[in-house]
Order: structure tokens, then sequence, then C-alpha cells
């Protein structure tokens, strides 16, 4: 496997920030990082960028490869992101998907795999609405439906044998958002169900919409949750929730914009932004630039921007995933992300370092992934090397000039680094 370093550039550590500095990768891993005075000077092969930043690559942690879609981890990779975290997928998908990352030119894949799902709860409804044909039932007949500890247990069993998930996902939706009554789980249920996970080492996630339905996963117990809510502004009993759990927090804000609509300018400005010409299909664009609009009548946006602000200033722990799905109006795999990160700074307040950690390091602390998020020696050489200066205009993510998945370059932008 190829040596290499990256020389002369910002280096954004994940943490913190060198400004004139070096990485060096050798066989996949990053062997060391720091000032450019300290470079290696043995002849290997070398990228020279003043005025350029290098940063770890960024890790979306709530994606969906929708039947095993061959575009999702490609694409992802193009847009600098090394690493998706899926949130709820069929068995012969994730070993797809699973396999497909032995290619090149492929994100690293994370996966929650079977969601702990019951009879007739989220996320059966929205599928169904969409597509109710005998091919689809068949396959939703054979998810979990679960009603107590002896079928939890047996899906845990069940799911580690065939599947061995990275963490456990719960499904808590009322149907709030969006005006509806859905049949959703007991608290009782999912305090189980996170029981029984965290009994076998598994970190356990959350899907909640509406302020409510995040209190009660919240009090089952789950160590993070992977939307905030459109329904209603955050409460003191929301912070209290948080804090007294340490749960983190995954807000999937453009996500929310799509559901209510009010997203829609933003998601037409990241679909066309000359920077993405030739990392996305014109089909995806048109996804991109439409609206779920789930919550239109009744969710706000600002209600999702201030629980992150405040739960924020209260010390909560923010981490950035786009929701994004192939068939999920109002997303795109990879690039998503990018107007994640313009939120987070534009809409919440972060600064665009907080935000960078969001979407590096601070994520793969909460995953506990200790192989990645961070520049530094032993951990995978997953990069990404951007144009300009993102510490201080969070734009510049989108400069993309490389992007290396264990120490290989995304063919996509070999070019650019001549």
């Amino acid at each position: 496997m190829a040596s290499f370093l990256v020389r002369d550039v910002r280096v954004f550590d994940g943490e913190s920030a060198i400004e004139d500095g070096f990485v060096y990768v050798k066989n996949g891993k990053i062997i060391s990082v720091g000032p450019v005075s300290r470079a290696p000077t043995d002849a290997i092969k070398t990228f020279s960028k003043p005025g350029h930043t290098v940063l770890p690559g960024l890790i979306d942690c709530h994606i969906h490869a929708d039947m095993a879609d061959p575009q999702a981890l490609p694409q992802a990779l193009r847009f600098g992101v090394t690493t998706v975290c899926e949130m709820q997928n069929e068995i012969d998908n994730v070993l797809k998907l699973k396999k497909q990352t032995l290619e090149p030119d492929t994100a690293s894949y994370k996966t929650a795999g079977q969601a702990a799902t019951i009879e007739n709860g989220w996320p059966i409804p929205v599928i169904l609405a969409h597509n109710d044909s005998d091919e689809v039932k068949a396959e939703i007949a054979k998810w979990p439906k679960l009603s107590n500890r002896e079928n939890v247990v047996e899906y845990l069993e069940w799911t580690t044998k065939e599947m061995q998930p990275d963490y456990i996902k719960l499904m808590h939706e009322s149907g709030k958002m969006m005006g509806a009554k859905l049949d959703y789980p007991t608290v009782d249920l999912q305090r189980t169900i996170v029981e029984e996970a965290k009994a076998r080492g598994y970190l356990v996630v959350a899907h909640a919409t509406s302020l409510q339905d995040t209190l009660d996963v919240l009090e089952a117990g789950v160590n993070g949750l992977t939307h905030t809510f459109c329904d209603q502004p955050p409460n003191k009993e929301l912070i209290d929730a948080y804090k007294k759990t340490g749960a983190w927090l995954n807000p999937t804000l453009s996500a929310m914009g799509s559901l209510t609509t009010e997203g829609k300018d933003l998601q037409h400005q990241f679909a066309h932004d000359p920077r993405v010409e030739g990392l996305i299909d014109e089909k995806k664009i048109g996804n991109m630039c439409a609206c779920m609009a789930f919550a239109a009548q009744h969710g706000k946006v600002e209600h999702a921007y201030e629980s992150v602000r405040v739960l924020k200033h209260a010390g909560v722990n923010i981490v950035c995933g786009s929701d994004a799905a192939g068939p999920a109006k109002g997303t795109a795999f990879g690039l998503s992300m990018h107007q994640e990160l313009h939120l987070f700074v534009h809409k919440v307040g972060m600064t665009p370092a907080e935000a960078l950690q969001s979407a590096t390091s601070l994520t793969a602390k909460c995953f506990k992934f200790e192989d990645r998020g961070r520049l530094a020696e032993g951990l995978n050489a997953d990069l990404l090397l951007v144009e300009g200066n993102p510490l201080e205009n969070i734009e510049a993510t989108l400069n993309i000039r490389g992007v290396w998945r264990d120490g290989h370059l995304c063919s996509a932008h070999a070019s650019k680094l001549e």
C-alpha cells in the first residue's frame, strides 16, 4: 500500500489546528502529524498544497442505503464522507453493502442493521404509503415485531448472529409531527430493549421527531437521538432529560427543513452549487430539490433549530448526520452533510471548528469509533483536503481537492492533486 505525505497545509486534526503542517500516511494508517518543520524528508510521494486544509474524513452518522443503493457509498465518499452510519436496513442489503466496502471509491460502512420494530410501527406506514407492492409487504413481514422481553432477546441474538450491528436502533414515532396517530412502542418496551442491548455491549440510538417522543426514549435510557423534533419549542424538561441521561443528539436539521418544506431554498442552493458538478447526477439533484413535507402543517423548522441551540448551551453533545436516503426528498448522500454543517454554523450558532468536530472527532467519540475521526498516529488514513480555510468559512468544505479512505485516494478527485 502506497505511502504519501500531505504538507504545507493547515491541519485540523479533529480538535485543534496547526497552521503550517503535514500528515504522513503509510499502509493505510496515519504515521505522524505535526508542524511542517518536522515532516519526513525521505523519498515518498508528496502533495504540497499551500492555501489548503486537511481534516479528518467526515462521518455521516445517519443515512439509509435503501435496497442496498449501489451509489450511496461511492457518492458519500466523493463528498468527503469517509464513514457512513446506517440507521435501518434488512440483512440482505447490509451484507451487500459490507461487501461493497471492499471495493475502491466507497465510504466505510457502519450499521444498525434491522431496527427494533413493532407491529405496524414506524417506518412501516410511510414505506407502505409509497410502495404497497406484494414484494415490499413480504419484506416487511420478516421484520421484528417486538412486544416483550422474550422476543427482544430473540431479536438481539438474531441480529448479532446475522448482521453484527455496530449499534441498536429504536423506532419511536407517534406521528405527532405529521398530525397522525401511529402505533408506537411503550416506554417499558423501549426500556427493555435498551437494557438487553446494553447488557450485550451495544450502544442504543433512537428515532423520535416530537418533543414527547423524545422525552419517552430519553426516559428509556438511550445513548443518543437520531433526530431532533419540530412539533413545538424545547422546554426545561427536555434539557433536564438530556442532562440526566448524558445522551447526545444528531438533529438532522436538513431533513427537518425538508419535512416542514422550509428548507427548500437551501436545498436548491446546495444542489446547484457549481462545486458539486460531476459528483452527483441530475436525478439526485432533482430529488434534493424536493421536500418530504410530512410536517408541513404541524411542524416548524425553527423549533428544531432552537432545540439544538438550547441543548448545545446546556452542554449536550451535538453530532452531525444527514438522514440522507435514496428516496428521501431533500437529501443527497454526502452533499447533505455540507448543508448540515452550514446549518450548524448559520442557524445554530456553532463556530466552524465546533461544526467540524461534530462531523469528525465528536461523532467518533459518541459512537466509540476508536480508529477514526481524528488525524493522529495509528488511526485510519481517512482524510479530506479542501482549498481554503473551513475554520473561518464553513462553506469551504465543498472546495474538495482530495479524499482518502484508508489511504486510498478517491479517483473522482485524483486530477485535482496534479
